[in-house]
């Protein structure tokens, strides 16, 4: 099993390229130890897959719960793993600080912080206060004893304020302040994705979901790194919902046809 310091190095190494690498969401140390088993070379959580297995909405649950997850995903893989930490749980620069030592405890070698304040009337946190949380963030992150991967994000496209230039203001803010790759999780085409990778100097993360686009695509556009977000989860609830709405409406077992093989999914659990 590799150490902490390890593992932080490799995951830092894989930004550094050559080429652009996957990083999926596991909710689960189920999901973890399966992913694993298919040859990722690093995982992230997901904050709303999460939430779905506890039957909570994105966002509804708190930093100590979140963090023992993300402790239980480190524990059940040799992976580098980054964690989804939201807004880190706290509106105030040193409450972000506080988060990243304890994402440190917890195992984890990166995370993620956004600029939603999860308040409607004020969805995003002003421009200098945003700011200020990244860069407490990125101080906390250095003074650790390995290097711990901060990602900063824009989240703009998802809380309905879709100002491209504003989100690239706020990306280049964040990568001044210290973050170590930039995310703005929502564009809303190839276009959009290329003048972000343009518009900064360090590793960009993409988010799954624009129609038909490829690992090579996305490689070509600049991106270092491609993340899942809650979409696997999601097709994996949706295979669920298929499955119980055929029972609930049809009383029916097609969906038996598509499920995976039994022992494919110990296999993969034993690797």
């Amino acid at each position: 099993m590799p150490t902490q310091a390890e593992k932080a190095v490799a995951f830092q190494a894989l930004h550094a390229g050559p080429g652009a690498f996957i990083i999926p969401n596991p909710w689960d140390i189920g999901t973890t130890r399966m992913l694993a088993g298919l040859g990722f070379r690093a995982l992230a959580t997901t904050s709303a897959g999460f939430a779905f297995s506890r039957g909570l909405a994105d966002g509804a649950v708190g930093r100590s719960a979140m963090l023992d997850h993300a402790a239980e995903i480190v524990a059940a893989t040799d992976l580098p793993v980054s964690a989804d930490l939201e807004n880190g749980y706290g509106d105030s620069p040193e409450a972000v600080a506080d988060c990243i030592g304890m994402a440190a405890a917890a195992g984890l070698v990166g995370c993620s912080i956004e600029d939603a304040t999860g308040r409607p009337d004020m969805p995003l946190y002003p421009p200098d206060l945003a700011a200020e949380r990244i860069r407490a963030a990125a101080e906390a992150a250095r003074r650790l004893p390995f290097p711990f991967t901060l990602t900063a994000r824009a989240e703009n496209f998802l809380v309905g304020r879709p100002d491209l230039d504003d989100a690239i203001a706020r990306l280049q803010a964040y990568q001044a302040a210290g973050a170590d790759v930039l995310y703005a999780p929502g564009l809303r085409g190839r276009e959009q994705l290329a003048a972000v990778v343009a518009a900064v100097d360090r590793p960009v993360n993409a988010l799954i979901g624009l129609p038909g686009i490829t690992l090579s695509e996305l490689e070509g556009l600049g991106v270092r790194r491609i993340s899942t977000g809650s979409a696997v989860a999601r097709a994996a609830y949706g295979a669920f919902l298929r499955a119980a709405r055929e029972m609930a409406d049809q009383g029916s077992f097609g969906f038996t046809e598509a499920a995976v093989p039994f022992a494919e999914i110990t296999d993969l659990l034993r690797r």
